[in-house]
């Protein structure tokens, strides 16, 4: 059998919670592989809404196990939380969660390394959603960190106590005035939480569910966020890409089938770096009022313009996309006249590749698409979407050289066309 994964292309937030949640009746086993409680991947059927932070997108569907990975980084507090919200909606967590020993945890100091180390950046900051992860990865990378099968050991409090020490002593350094303890009797509750689930060696278990069973990965942030290919240094702190997939649940390459990547008709970004894009005027807040781009998790409003193509076929290129997937085309049924970036301006040359320098100047070149003035939410057949929509999607296959499969009107459930 194989391992399916569905990805961000963009700088996340392209609607992969839908998305997983829509293809999971298809697969008995989901996974999260990288990533963190910076995740809100949003699931919206039967008039409820739900934000997931840790939790896979699978967990609503009863026949799905849902794994989280050994890429992952996991705040026990969060977690705690989020299952507790989970449960309350009727969903069994514990019988539908397994967890890998080797996924690392967040710490409470974890968070507060995290301010501290945008405080300490002034107008430079990443735009880190201080969740921790940043500052955890960095201790896995180290080899400092703690990991979720650490809290079996009858020593942990022990491990937990000298790496406190050393985050004790870096936010000594850095001047950053807080209270290490506030948190850590809430922490202790939910490591002895997190004990209450099964604990696996997620390469074996992946592996062994794989001989049987197809298997949807599900990654968390966007491409474009990826530590390696991202606009770095405003990225995320993991591998956003395919290849992630393969590192963060132990699974073989020669196991990956299709690559769902995930686009949204428009672009939108959160916290600092580059977005050739952006608009600044009152389309951009159109946009945004429109899609009602506001953070899941933070709350933060989000930037948006128009959508970057050649950014998007770097995305495809670097994971290898087999089957794209379009969100929120919808939030442009009122536009007159679209827009999509097809080529860059950079140093006065005209280029269709990303370029190096992240803080170099690019001035978006547009192809420009008559709107079709109509509303697409009630599609639910290609046959009803107009031509000059039909036009538009012809035009990002020729340019990406992938199909779109999958064609997203809305965020339930059954506002979705299967292509």
């Amino acid at each position: 059998m194989k391992l399916d994964v569905v990805l961000g292309l963009q700088w996340g937030d392209e609607g992969k919670g839908k998305i997983v949640d829509v293809l999971a009746g298809n697969y008995p086993v989901v996974a999260r592989f990288q990533g963190g409680p910076n995740a809100g991947h949003s699931l919206h059927f039967e008039g409820k809404s739900f934000v997931l932070r840790s939790i896979p997108s699978g967990i609503f569907r009863k026949d799905a196990v849902n794994v989280i990975g050994n890429g992952v980084v996991l705040d026990p507090i969060t977690f705690r939380k989020e299952c507790e919200n989970i449960e309350a909606a009727g969903a069994p967590v514990k019988e539908r969660i397994v967890i890998a020993k080797k996924a690392h945890l967040i710490l409470p100091t974890h968070r507060l390394l995290d301010a501290a180390n945008e405080a300490a950046m002034g107008k430079g900051k990443i735009g880190s959603t201080l969740k921790g992860i940043g500052p955890t990865y960095t201790d896995k990378v180290s080899r400092n960190g703690l990991r979720v099968g650490d809290v079996l050991a009858d020593d942990f409090k022990a491990r937990y106590g000298k790496l406190k020490e050393r985050h004790v002593k870096m936010l000594s350094q850095m001047q950053f005035e807080c209270n290490p303890e506030a948190e850590e009797a809430e922490f202790f509750d939910a490591v002895e939480y997190l004990k209450q689930f099964r604990l696996i060696d997620c390469e074996y278990f992946m592996n062994t569910q794989l001989k049987e069973k197809s298997i949807l990965a599900e990654g968390a942030q966007g491409s474009m966020l990826d530590i390696d290919y991202g606009s770095y240094p405003f990225v995320t702190s993991s591998s956003t890409a395919c290849a992630g997939a393969c590192i963060g649940l132990g699974v073989p390459p020669s196991s990956i089938g299709h690559v769902y990547g995930i686009f949204k008709a428009y672009c939108t970004r959160v916290g600092s770096g580059p977005f050739p894009t952006e608009l600044f005027d009152e389309t951009g807040e159109k946009l945004r009022k429109i899609g009602n781009e506001f953070g899941a998790v933070t709350g933060r409003p989000r930037r948006c313009g128009w959508l970057d193509l050649v950014a998007l076929r770097y995305a495809v290129m670097i994971s290898g996309v087999t089957d794209l997937i379009m969100m929120k085309s919808d939030c442009l049924d009122s536009f007159g006249t679209i827009k999509v970036c097809t080529s860059y301006k950079v140093g006065g040359k005209e280029t269709d590749m990303v370029p190096f320098d992240t803080f170099a100047e690019i001035e978006p070149v547009y192809t420009e698409f008559k709107g079709w003035n109509a509303d697409l939410t009630g599609c639910r057949k290609e046959e009803e979407l107009p031509e000059e929509f039909r036009n538009y999607i012809a035009f990002m296959e020729n340019y990406l050289g992938v199909p779109i499969r999958i064609i997203s009107l809305g965020p339930d459930r059954d506002a979705t066309i299967m292509r």
